[in-house]
């Protein structure tokens, strides 16, 4: 393979939410340990999160709903590092600060040249700046990932957004999924896989097909699931 190997992984409800509703205050990680019935069996998903790959790709956006931007307290150095897609930009240059102090390398992904990272790049040595000029090849930098920096896996923890533009373009490999038992619901609430809908016929090879590897029953009716993604779609005609 001429890229990095890209594992999706994420935890979401049973009707496919990955946030407990449509504004920023409202977060998965927040929100659904203090809900009875879904709050006891949460832990499992943060010890299969540490098993995952020692590169991570996320976005600005969804560090900046974890406080990374308002954290004053230095955080424990971890041993992976964060692929963070940065473009508007979301992060400030005082989350840029705590994210190098937090992971071992921060590859910040960007379209914009006034993104705050550029300021900091000469006296943080753990920052890799990886910039594209209108919109980011996530091909080609997949692609760098694996001969640049030697990275051979990464595990996507995104929005539905980003996970619809990897996976329709085939850039997802295998998809590692953690159901809680719970409905959320809501039009606007984010889903796991989002984008834009498929409006035509021709739409149709943009589905991509799952091959079930692993459905493990955790504790607490909380359920696992592992699926490799058939990134070749054949479409029978009518």
């Amino acid at each position: 393979m001429d890229r990095t190997y890209n594992t999706l992984f994420l935890i979401q409800s049973l009707d496919g939410k990955i946030s407990t509703g449509d504004t920023d205050s409202l977060d998965v990680d927040l929100d659904f340990k203090r809900v009875h019935g879904v709050r006891e069996g949460l832990p499992q998903y943060y010890d299969i999160e540490k098993t995952t790959d020692p590169f991570s790709l996320n976005s600005g956006k969804v560090m900046a709903k974890i406080g990374v931007n308002l954290s004053t307290t230095k955080p424990v150095k971890m041993e992976c590092s964060f692929i963070v897609i940065d473009n508007k930009p979301h992060l400030t240059e005082s989350g840029v600060r705590y994210l190098s102090q937090w992971v071992k390398t921060l590859y910040l992904v960007t379209t914009n040249k006034a993104h705050p990272a550029y300021g900091l790049k000469d006296s943080l040595s753990n920052i890799q700046i990886l910039d594209y000029e209108n919109k980011i090849d996530f091909a080609d930098l997949f692609r760098q990932m694996k001969h640049k920096y030697l990275a051979e896996r990464v595990t996507v923890q995104s929005g539905g957004q980003l996970n619809a533009e990897l996976l329709r373009n085939g850039l997802i490999d295998e998809v590692s999924m953690v159901i809680a038992p719970c409905f959320v619901g809501g039009n606007d609430t984010q889903t796991s896989i989002g984008g834009e809908s498929l409006h035509t016929e021709e739409d149709l090879k943009k589905i991509k097909p799952l091959v079930l590897n692993e459905c493990r029953v955790l504790d607490n009716s909380y359920i696992h699931l592992r699926y490799q993604v058939t990134n070749i779609t054949v479409i029978d005609p009518k």
